[in-house]
């Protein structure tokens, strides 16, 4: 790690974070947080991914839906208007939209090949992605002149690196340039993110053996055929499923690759100095259990 002691950590002229864990538990409040107390860059894979990475397939996504009506269809074809995605750090909705979710058309839900192909895209958008954290670290230490530097991770990034690999590419780039830090939720939290998931279900990116597993078991016990199936009651099938196959990916990263906070010591912070306060106690830790 580029920090193994609180000392370290707290004396460091630069100091390069990176947040990981389940969406919901504080990784881009911390994130914000800091970025508010000035001296950070706030860099958030999900924004690159919809940006970089992803934007073009946004952009035709609209204007396939758009095609489909006579009026803007024709003004399409005469570039006579221009629709894009207004993404942002606080609406990824864009991002959510296109990846979408499989089951019945008529409920807005995607072909299981077409998922399939969405899916396959948003894996190399995030490896890209989070490959790309060195390059902002200099961007922006060298462009705007900030010495400290967080990475707001998309709760999938458990999904696209082998956490038990030494050589894993994406993990050794990550370790070599930032501190990374697990943000661990307790049972009660998880009950909560399965509340909240069932009131709003959301698209997610899910490893394609897990994906195939839980498509092929939700036909099963449904007996229902795949342009039968309602998209949103799939993936409220999948997410408890989900936390539980991502769990002990998280921790073995954190084991591997980094250090670990709590959601609740997420949620007590205050400001930026409890922030990095709290950084040196994970390590303090990490250090006692060595």
């Amino acid at each position: 790690m580029i920090y193994d002691t609180p000392e370290a950590w707290q004396n460091a002229a630069e100091k390069h974070l990176l947040v990981f864990g389940m969406s919901g538990l504080g990784k881009t409040r911390l994130a914000s947080m800091l970025r508010g107390d000035g001296g950070w860059f706030h860099y958030s894979v999900d924004y690159r991914i919809g940006t970089a990475y992803m934007g073009e397939h946004i952009a035709d996504n609209l204007k396939r839906v758009a095609m489909q009506t006579p009026f803007l269809a024709g003004l399409l074809r005469s570039d006579s208007i221009y629709i894009g995605s207004n993404i942002t750090f606080d609406n990824l909705d864009p991002l959510s939209s296109f990846l979408g979710k499989p089951g019945d058309p008529s409920k807005g839900g995607l072909g299981f090949d077409d998922y399939q192909y969405r899916q396959a895209l948003h894996r190399r958008a995030e490896i890209n992605a989070l490959l790309d954290t060195p390059g902002f670290i200099a961007r922006a230490r060298d462009l705007y002149g900030y010495p400290n530097f967080i990475c707001d991770t998309g709760g999938s990034i458990c999904e696209v690196v082998e956490p038990e690999n030494p050589k894993d590419e994406v993990l050794t780039t990550l370790a070599r340039n930032t501190l990374m830090v697990w943000i661990e939720g307790s049972e009660d939290h998880t009950a909560e993110l399965i509340r909240r998931f069932d009131q709003a279900p959301k698209p997610m990116y899910y490893q394609p053996e897990f994906l195939i597993m839980q498509w092929t078991s939700y036909l099963k016990e449904n007996n229902v055929l795949p342009d039968n199936v309602d998209p949103d009651d799939f993936v409220r099938f999948a997410y408890a499923s989900a936390l539980a196959h991502r769990a002990p990916l998280y921790r073995a990263m954190a084991r591997n690759w980094g250090v670990t906070v709590t959601a609740d010591e997420v949620a007590s912070i205050r400001d930026g100095q409890d922030a990095t306060d709290l950084i040196g106690i994970a390590l303090g830790r990490r250090a006692e259990s060595a």
